[in-house]
């Protein structure tokens, strides 16, 4: 039987690897592809891209020659292919194989390295907690287009953990600046009902916005996406205490849609906001 990845940083995404064999491919973002892949047998004869692939295994045993070496990815597992080396794919098992992965420009690695070369990791197979959890927050929603703000940060963030994986040493980043920060701060809860890009960012703090995540996070311990995120769940929630209709909420406190707004409510508290709205009216009935 084949082997699946568990555990709440992929829940739901087991489920969608189907039997047949298909690619379905994310909305697109500057620099990013995301798609997520089921095969049998093997899928990919020898090739290359310019772009660094990394990836997930959700389930199945991926099999693909790299620099040389036969190397096999189990659930759970990253794979990281650099620009440029030969590789192929498919699935190790007859169960078959199912991923997600993107594919990323290395300018946008660049442009948050400061100067410093692109990390080669020597290891295309990883085990590595942190790292995964990294890619599923950007391969979790494969429906969804990825707001600017969390691209920064999910760069800023990659580069960090292929940095380590590469054995380069992490430049200090030197005092916090806090006022920036705070700037930013308060720029983004003026402006919670609406998309904030990251240009608009940097022209209120002076810093860049891979520069900006590092130092936002190291003064709030979040990052600008996330905290934007929580206000307009915060508002959700005064709005959906005053009885106004759920269809009406998702678009008042700045979501997309009901579906987006739906599964980012469940993702922060736990439950979805019907289920919240029924606690909310039982205890203001009882009190």
């Amino acid at each position: 039987m084949a082997q699946g990845l568990n555990g709440e940083a992929t829940q739901g995404l087991e489920r969608s690897c189907a039997d047949e064999d298909r690619i379905v491919s994310a909305p697109g973002s500057t620099g990013i592809e995301r798609i997520e892949a089921h095969f049998h047998g093997n899928a990919f004869d020898l090739h290359r891209h310019d772009t660094l692939a990394v990836g997930v295994t959700l389930s199945g045993v991926q099999r693909f020659h790299y620099r040389g070496a036969v190397n096999h990815s189990l659930p759970g597992q990253v794979i990281v292919l650099h620009p440029d080396e030969v590789h192929d794919g498919g699935a190790g098992t007859e169960d078959g194989l199912c991923y997600r992965i993107l594919y990323l420009e290395p300018s946008l690695l660049l442009d948050c390295l400061d100067g410093a070369p692109l990390p080669f990791v020597g290891n295309a197979v990883v085990s590595d907690p942190a790292l995964r959890g990294t890619l599923l927050s950007a391969l979790a929603p494969l429906d969804e287009e990825l707001d600017g703000l969390f691209v920064a940060d999910f760069v800023a963030e990659l580069a960090q953990h292929l940095g380590r994986h590469a054995g380069q040493s992490a430049k200090p980043m030197g005092k916090t600046a806090w006022r920036a920060a705070a700037l930013a701060r308060d720029y983004l809860e003026e402006n919670a009902e609406r998309p904030v890009r990251s240009d608009e960012l940097e022209a209120v703090t002076g810093l860049d916005r891979y520069a900006l995540s590092r130092h936002f996070r190291a003064t709030y311990s979040t990052s600008p996406h996330r905290f934007l995120l929580m206000r307009r769940l915060q508002k959700a929630r005064r709005m959906i205490a005053a009885g106004e209709p759920l269809a009406e909420i998702a678009v008042g406190a700045g979501f997309s849609d009901q579906s987006h707004f739906n599964r980012h409510f469940k993702k922060a508290y736990g439950l979805t906001p019907g289920r919240w709205s029924v606690l909310v009216r039982g205890s203001s009935v009882a009190a």
